[in-house]
């Protein structure tokens, strides 16, 4: 049985399978609407979300199979001081398999140990985010037909972002991706993310705070909003939400097939301005998602068409 709590527990052939796969879903959905009937996922959210929730939600149902489960801790036994152990346990008894969020990082890696099922780590406090970098890698791999040589700009909130540790984790086995790190000092990406990925494997990287001087050079922009959540200070949120916002003019000097991608939600780092420019992805990289998700429920089921 396999779970995916990490980015990195999956080789890059296991990658590029799953993507493959999702492409062949985009390109023939009909072939797979039953091969999960009889199937069950359960949703376990002890921290909001929308996209993430619903687009697993879509794909189990649009594989054929049914959905259980909870969209907010207050809705579940963990009100009641369950353990996550023990949530996992018994819904393993329903389930086929399990998608979770949790705000404490570790604690899909604590649901692993003890699930009869396989578990997948639907975001995990400011730690990892598998799935949207399963996501992200095919909706770059759609838009810009590789995964490999390009300059990919990663903009906001890099110290929390889950999503960002994820991603760079993921590219950092691929050729030739040359990242340029934009954040104010205080969100800078953590020091781990610098030396056991960065230097370890001799991976070109910069730090800048500026996002117009270096727009000329990518061909990716991921861009990421500040989040509130993850401050244990709200003047410290306030001060930094607002760092960044692209709009129509910081785009001026940007590439004609620049490709800009979010994970969703934005606040107001992006304006709505830019959401008519063909460059940008994030809507059809929402839909990417899903197609991923169908993909991967299916790899770590064992089903095939």
């Amino acid at each position: 049985m396999k779970h995916l709590i990490d980015p990195m527990d999956l080789s890059v052939e296991e990658i590029d399978d799953i993507l493959a796969l999702a492409q062949d879903i985009i390109a023939d959905h009909d072939k797979y609407r039953e091969v999960c009937k009889g199937k069950k996922l359960a949703t376990l959210f002890f921290e909001p979300s929308t996209r993430t929730r619903l687009s697993f939600e879509a794909a189990m149902m649009e594989l054929g199979g049914n959905v259980l489960g909870f969209s907010s801790a207050d809705s579940s036994s963990a009100a009641k001081g369950e353990s996550v152990g023990d949530t996992v346990r018994v819904v393993g008894c329903y389930a086929d398999i399990i998608a979770m969020r949790h705000p404490k990082e570790g604690a899909p890696m604590r649901a692993a140990m003890v699930s009869p099922v396989p578990i997948i780590n639907a975001g995990d406090g400011g730690h990892n985010h598998p799935t949207q970098t399963l996501t992200d890698l095919l909706t770059i791999q759609r838009e810009k037909g590789r995964l490999n040589d390009f300059t990919i700009g990663v903009c906001g909130d890099l110290k929390f972002g889950r999503t960002v540790h994820s991603l760079i984790k993921a590219l950092s086995r691929y050729e030739g991706i040359r990242f340029i790190l934009i954040s104010p000092n205080e969100l800078k990406v953590p020091d781990y993310i610098i030396t056991e990925i960065f230097e370890k494997h001799n991976i070109e990287y910069r730090e800048v705070t500026s996002m117009e001087e270096v727009m000329p050079e990518l061909d990716i922009l991921y861009m990421t909003r500040v989040q509130r959540e993850r401050f244990f200070n709200e003047a410290d949120y306030v001060r930094l939400k607002d760092t960044y916002i692209l709009d129509k003019n910081k785009l001026k000097d940007a590439k004609e097939d620049l490709s800009i991608l979010h994970p969703l939600p934005r606040v107001n780092e992006i304006s709505v301005s830019v959401d008519d420019d063909p460059r940008a992805c994030y809507f059809r990289q929402a839909l990417n998602g899903k197609y991923v998700r169908m993909a991967l429920i299916m790899r770590l089921l064992g089903v095939n068409v």
